[in-house]
Formats: structure tokens, C-alpha cells, sequence
């Protein structure tokens, strides 16, 4: 049964007449009788007896406006939602992050989306970039933050778009004791000899290269994504590692120390998200309020 004639019959029977629903629609008489016919086709009764002065409803016409009634409301309700939702007064914006931006980054983010719209739900879902990728692209998340190193390749599946918004330095975390750790600065090169503290696979690859490119093979003793573990290991001397700065914004034991290696690049971050996920008020929201977080 056709939704947009169930309305028409519900103005002509609210109305009371044919001509007064044709008034309040804008409509020609004959092009509201035709929705009538047709409607009275789809439904195999009368909904009307037609009288000089007006209509009047069937048993059956007054079974239907029940249902047009309902339908009615529920579309109103449909409209309202829409409407909250366009102004930000409402829904809800899953939003996936690496452990050191839901510790930093995504927390003042989403505080400034709590002054700014304070109807809308945030959810932070903790997850890696490819595993943040994955809930986009499923659509269990609707944007990631995610990173890529200088020298990876950032690419995203098909029908998301990722832009950069924001650099991450790296820096090189040594225990207070090292020989290194008085220096301004440290070159790779001056490292070779040392225990190195890895962490995620594209962070130990990252690793790997940069030493390959130094002169030597990093001597990788341990391996943890988890920033407080890897400061915990290098403040007990078990080895050196590198950390981005808002890993180390997020903790930083006092046993280390923070140096810059001449050269080294920052990682970017990015933000993912389905194309079409763009034109949704709320993830417009987010995304300008990461950024706004990442600008300081």
C-alpha cells in the first residue's frame, strides 16, 4: 500500500471533503480524487461515501485512518530526530584511536565536544591503526585517529578517505644513567652497541630502518606497545627505545631520559572515515574538534 496516498487519504478524511484536502495540499481536485481511486484499488474497498457536501468514511476508511494516522506521527518523529540531529542535538560518534591519542588527543577532543554540543555521545573504541581501520570499514566505528611513519606508505580501503592532521615527533627514550643521556642531542650511529625496546610492528619496523640506514641492526632484546611497559624497561637499564611524543605526554617515569636524534621524522596522524560519513553533522563535529585538539 502506497505511503505517500495514505497521507492524501488521511487529509481528505481529516478534512472531510476532497476539496478542502485539495486546499490544504495545493492540489488539484481531480489529482487528489485519482489518489483516492488508486488507494481504494490497493485496498479492494470503499474508504469514502462520496456526498454532495463532503465525505464520509467506510468501515473500512475509519480501520485505514488508524494506520494513516500512525503513519503520520511516525514520519513527524522521523522529521524531529533529523532535525536534532542536523543541529547536534543528539547521536552518537564511535570514535577509534591508538593508545597514546585516547590518552591525550581523543580526551580533549571529546571534552571540547562536551562544551560545544553536550546532547552528542561520544564512545572511544581503543584500537591499533589497522585494527581502527577495520571498525571504520565495518562500520562498527564511525572515524579513527591513526598514524603512519615517514617513509610508510599510508593508504586506506576503498571508500574511506584519510587526511593528515597533525605530527607526532619521535624522540629517543634513554635510562637517567646512560652515557648518552647528559647530550642535547644523540646520533643513531653512536647506539649500535646498545639494547634496543621495540614496540608495535610498524613501530619496530620503523625502528629497524632507521637503524639499517645508521649502519647497524638494532639488537631488539624486548618488545611491548605499551608505553608505560617500554619506559618501565629502559628506566631498569634493559635497554633503550623510541617513543612519539604523545606516548610520552600520556607517561613519563621519571627514570628516563628524552633526547632528539638529529634527522628523525615525526609520524603523521590521520583521520579515517567513510566518505559519506563527511555530510553527518556529528562526525563533522569530531572531526574538527581532533583537529582542534591536535592544533596546540
Amino acid at each position: 500500500m502506497d505511503a505517500h496516498r495514505l497521507l492524501v487519504f488521511r487529509q481528505i478524511a481529516r478534512s472531510g471533503s476532497i476539496a478542502g484536502a485539495a486546499r490544504v495540499m495545493g492540489w488539484t481536485q481531480p489529482a487528489v480524487s485519482q489518489h483516492l481511486r488508486h488507494l481504494e484499488r490497493q485496498a479492494g474497498l470503499p474508504l469514502v461515501l462520496r456526498r454532495p457536501r463532503g465525505v464520509r468514511l467506510t468501515e473500512a476508511g475509519r480501520a485505514l485512518l488508524v494506520h494513516a494516522d500512525a503513519l503520520a506521527t511516525r514520519l513527524r518523529a522521523a522529521a524531529d530526530e533529523m532535525n536534532a540531529l542536523a543541529r547536534l542535538e543528539g547521536g552518537t560518534v564511535r570514535l577509534a584511536a591508538f593508545p597514546s591519542a585516547g590518552a591525550t588527543v581523543v580526551p580533549a577532543a571529546m571534552s571540547l565536544l562536551a562544551t560545544r554540543h553536550p546532547a552528542l555521545d561520544v564512545r572511544l573504541l581503543q584500537a591499533e591503526p589497522p585494527e581502527a581501520l577495520e571498525l571504520v570499514t565495518a562500520g562498527e566505528a564511525d572515524l579513527a585517529v591513526t598514524f603512519a611513519h615517514d617513509g610508510q606508505p599510508f593508504t586506506v580501503p576503498s571508500g574511506l578517505v584519510g587526511v593528515p592532521v597533525g605530527q607526532d615527533p619521535v624522540r629517543l627514550v634513554l635510562p637517567n644513567g646512560h652515557a648518552r643521556a647528559g647530550a642535547a642531542t644523540v646520533d643513531l650511529r653512536d647506539l649500535a652497541s646498545d639494547r634496543w625496546i621495540a614496540g608495535c610492528e610498524r613501530c619496530t619496523a620503523h625502528l629497524e630502518r632507521l637503524c639499517l640506514a645508521a649502519g647497524f641492526t638494532p639488537d631488539i632484546r624486548h618488545g611491548s606497545d605499551d608505553y608505560v611497559v617500554a619506559q618501565s624497561l629502559i628506566a631498569r637499564g634493559l635497554g633503550i627505545g623510541m617513543l612519539p611524543r604523545l606516548a610520552l605526554e600520556a607517561f613519563h617515569n621519571p627514570g628516563v631520559t628524552v633526547r632528539e636524534v638529529p634527522g628523525l621524522r615525526p609520524r603523521t596522524l590521520h583521520l579515517v572515515h567513510h566518505r559519506e560519513a563527511g555530510r553527518i553533522p556529528a562526525v563533522r563535529a569530531a572531526v574538527r574538534a581532533v583537529r582542534d585538539a591536535i592544533a596546540p
